[in-house]
């Protein structure tokens, strides 16, 4: 029997390129997005391509009592999940104060609310059989919580921090957590053209998904606890850190990615 990994925010970039890896190796899946037409598609495609079982999910992560109804949909279909990846999130760049109050919350939803209870409730599953991985994708920002992405900066450094502690409680079971740290990479997250993303790519600022993702999910099934793949990655940011706020606040204004002072 083909064991099931189930993986958020699954319809594009990282996170089917999560599907894909995953699929590669032999597992059933059950994918989910807030893209219906985009996540049936790829749920086919996957089907197709390497013969596995796919049950593609449309779902909303974003709001209250996702996670609990997404178990129970599993349960329902009496689907064990052996492997948990939760990459589902967003991204935005401004001040906090400037941003609406349900872009605020729907960041908090997918990046600690809803990640946060599929681990509790899969993972008790997980301990009871004393099997299972799971991953959550946090970032490199969650070491550097500048101007512009004080929330997404710090939800990732909450999604670290509770991957840690949560690895200390399933280490005893057979659980493995890993949280995957990665820079910038070249998804349509940033809205750069095809021509930057294949210079960054060149250059070693960005890695392509499917390189992440192998990378990663290595990682996962060697039980390691954090991942930031990438050299200038590892060289850049002890570099980064040393810079004081109030210079990164002042050049962020100078080159008008924050507004000036009115």
């Amino acid at each position: 029997m083909k064991e099931w990994a189930l993986i958020t925010g699954a319809s594009s970039g990282i996170g089917y390129a999560y599907a894909e890896e995953m699929a590669s190796r032999g597992y059933n899946l059950v994918i989910v997005s807030n893209e219906e037409a985009a996540i049936q598609e790829r749920g086919k495609t996957l089907v197709e391509k390497y013969g596995v079982e796919v049950i593609p999910l449309y779902r909303d992560l974003a709001i209250p009592g996702a996670a609990r109804e997404l178990y129970e949909t599993c349960h329902d279909k009496d689907i064990e999940i052996e492997v948990l990846i939760n990459n589902a999130g967003m991204f935005f760049f401004e001040e906090m104060v400037e941003t609406r109050e349900q872009v605020v919350e729907k960041m908090l939803y997918l990046h600690v609310v809803t990640p946060t209870m599929l681990c509790r409730l899969f993972a008790k599953d997980m301990k009871a059989r004393r099997s299972g991985h799971i991953l959550n994708m946090s970032s490199m920002s969650a070491w550097i919580p500048y101007p512009g992405i004080g929330e997404y900066a710090s939800t990732k450094a909450y999604l670290k921090a509770f991957s840690r502690a949560l690895r200390s409680e399933l280490a005893d079971y057979g659980v493995g957590v890993t949280v995957l740290c990665p820079g910038a990479v070249a998804t349509n997250l940033y809205n750069l053209s095809d021509n930057l993303k294949s210079l960054a790519i060149k250059l070693g600022i960005m890695m392509r998904p499917e390189k992440l993702v192998r990378k990663g999910v290595n990682a996962m099934f060697r039980n390691k606890y954090l991942l930031m793949p990438g050299l200038l990655n590892k060289i850049f940011m002890p570099v980064v850190m040393l810079f004081p706020h109030d210079f990164v606040r002042w050049l962020m204004r100078k080159t008008s990615l924050l507004p000036k002072k009115n």
